[in-house]
């Protein structure tokens, strides 16, 4: 063992010193932290010391989950899956026909969107209880960005084209991520942005309806309230129009792989894959914990982004998993994702056969169905849980929630994200610190504004820093440090106390710390050195422990002034006060 981390356990009257771990070289270093961030489940542990045909079908399941666990189906399954495939079925064609309204293209390519990417999704999805097909929110995103660019009415046909273009790249993007394993990046959309968002989005999507709700033909482009209500006021005709006949056409030809709208198509397809994304993740970890299983979120990117590609060529757009549908599919009692298989067959028929007869389904009853399935997004009781748990989370849910209404999905959307990063980076520059002291008839010292009774030691100032030491904080984290000091020094000399003499730093919550960190340190150390003040740390990990002697620090301040918990620091600094019960 290195001498340096040598125990003192043959010397019972000293604490144990802190363990230095072994050097590990820097390749080995970079691998290990480069496979836990990308590779922290082992995509491969299932594949070792496998046959070649075993490894063949592992790698088939792993890319089709529906071959291994359609080897364990049965028919009790199939019943439970006919019944929720035939029930949400019956809930996605209105639905389908009134979304695609608000993505502002004809009905059918609703229904389109409810065949071909729910078959794609049964086979490559990890998923039981996620219905697929297109959603309000989506819908309303993808309309708003693509008449920004081209107008519905006047070049229907362009528009189609633009739409094809970017869920053709919404699926890209979706399946690089899962491919790359870069899931994590959809969390930076925090729930509380999301609940907003939603709110707010349908509140636009009920307005949106009232054109077909009250039979206005002049209605705003625009998506937020004012104009809309605008709208309403001042024009306060029915019939769906002609839904086409036939099960979905090719439409590859008709994606812009070149041109003027090329990057337009990516730039809107990014936007909506990765909230399309959001979506289904959070819809499919819901459902999946309460049946207790589990789904690889990877794995869902790149089934979500296969079935958008396809999508896109089979004359869809933008789908995702569904939350009303899927609700619907688990209280109906799916087994499997064959109730997908169910539903894009009904709606195959449905496409085939009985299409004509939606061509006498009144605007406002479609526009009734889009109203009763939004106002379900509005969740109150989320919104008054965070604000009891997180007031700047409640910010963050009522800027995406009123960017949404007052000015447009995009807003509202990039009001989301800007919150959220605001909310992470306000965490990281900006860490929490504790006063620690100790609790009665104990040998444990916790933050004092949690444990009053909690008792200060004399000449002892002991600080918990809660965060990893990096250049964005070091600096604040070195002067909030000092603060402590200076307003214990104030207080002691008030009340003629003995002032301190050691300042200990309870290091366990710092996972991490760079040169920015040991640099702070250093200066924390001077610091002291001119206030007569000793630093010690207290059980830094092991992480910091090896940066701590590379950098010479621990050298600097001297190897007796890091012990392994704030108890034995305490023991030698204040030896009388350690012994006390």
């Amino acid at each position: 063992m290195d001498s340096r981390s040598l125990s003192s356990s043959n010397q019972t009257n000293l604490p144990y010193k802190v363990g230095v771990p072994p050097k590990e070289k820097w390749w080995n270093e970079f691998n290990n932290r480069l496979k836990e961030t990308f590779f922290a489940d082992d995509p491969l542990r299932s594949f070792k010391d496998q046959s070649k045909s075993r490894k063949f079908v592992l790698g088939l399941q792993a890319v089709f989950p529906i071959f291994e666990w359609g080897r364990r189906y049965n028919l009790a399954k199939f019943k439970g899956d006919l019944i929720a495939g035939l029930t949400i079925a019956s809930l996605c064609i209105p639905q389908d026909i009134g979304y695609a309204r608000l993505a502002n293209l004809a009905p059918q390519y609703g229904l389109y969107s409810s065949f071909v990417p729910p078959l794609i999704y049964a086979f490559m999805g990890s998923s039981r209880d996620i219905a697929i097909g297109p959603v309000a929110v989506v819908s309303l995103l993808l309309g708003t960005l693509l008449q920004n660019e081209i107008d519905p009415v006047q070049n229907a046909f362009e528009y189609r084209r633009l739409a094809f273009t970017a869920t053709f790249f919404a699926g890209i993007t979706q399946a690089t991520l899962g491919i790359l394993r870069l899931g994590f990046l959809i969390d930076f959309l925090s729930h509380a942005a999301v609940v907003g968002f939603m709110a707010g989005a349908a509140i636009t999507i009920a307005l949106q309806q009232l054109k077909g709700f009250l039979g206005i033909k002049k209605f705003t482009k625009n998506t937020d309230i004012i104009s809309v209500m605008n709208s309403v006021f001042s024009s306060a005709h029915h019939g769906v129009k002609h839904i086409e006949k036939g099960i979905n056409p090719i439409s590859v030809n008709e994606i812009f792989f070149t041109g003027d709208y090329l990057m337009k198509g990516v730039r809107i397809g990014i936007v909506a894959g990765m909230v399309a994304l959001t979506e289904a993740v959070a819809i499919g970890r819901t459902f999946a914990s309460m049946k207790d299983y589990n789904i690889d979120g990877n794995k869902e990117m790149v089934a979500l982004g296969a079935m958008n590609v396809a999508g896109s060529m089979t004359s869809c757009y933008v789908a995702t998993g569904s939350f009303s549908r899927s609700a619907v599919n688990y209280m109906a009692g799916c087994e499997t994702a064959v109730s997908n298989i169910i539903m894009s067959i009904v709606v195959f028929l449905t496409l085939q056969f009985i299409t004509p007869l939606f061509k006498y389904t009144p605007n406002a009853i479609l526009a009734s169905i889009i109203i009763s399935a939004v106002l379900g997004l509005i969740d109150f009781d989320a919104a008054i849980l965070i604000w009891k748990i997180d007031k700047f989370d409640f910010v963050a849910c009522m800027g995406a929630f009123f960017g949404v209404v007052f000015a447009s999905v995009e807003i509202g959307l990039l009001i989301a994200v800007s919150i959220s990063f605001a909310k992470l980076l306000l965490q990281v520059t900006r860490p929490r610190t504790a006063l620690l002291g100790k609790i009665p008839r104990t040998h444990v010292y916790r933050n004092i504004q949690q444990y009053p009774e909690a008792s200060k030691v004399p000449g002892v100032l002991i600080i918990r820093v809660d965060s990893a030491i990096y250049f964005s904080n070091s600096n604040y984290i070195r002067e909030r440090i000092l603060r402590w000091l200076t307003d214990e020094e104030e207080q002691l000399k008030a009340a003629n106390l003995p002032q301190i003499q050691y300042l200990i730093v309870e290091m366990s919550p710092v996972t991490d710390i760079d040169t920015s960190g040991i640099h702070a340190l250093e200066e924390l150390h001077r610091s002291l050195q001119k206030r007569s003040v000793e630093l010690v740390l207290a059980n830094p990990g092991p992480v910091v422990m090896d940066k701590l002697y590379t950098s010479k620090f621990a050298n600097s301040i001297g190897e007796d002034k890091i012990f392994l918990t704030v108890a034995d620091a305490i023991q030698t600094c204040s030896p009388k006060f350690a012994d006390e019960v």
